[in-house]
């Protein structure tokens, strides 16, 4: 599995998250440690949603 944001694979990361796209819930939206500090933009591949 794969950071939605940034692409680095999440399995050697300690603190990431998953959670359902906010705007349509079809999808899986990944986060990496390193994404969720910088507060990096990510978008979903379902809805084109981008979010924070």
């Amino acid at each position: 599995m794969n950071c939605s944001s940034c692409g680095v694979r999440i399995e050697t990361q300690k603190n990431w998250v998953e959670f359902d796209c906010p705007s349509c819930w079809k999808k899986k939206v990944v986060r990496c440690e390193r994404c969720k500090k910088l507060v990096n933009t990510y978008m979903c591949g379902s809805c084109k949603f981008i979010g924070p």
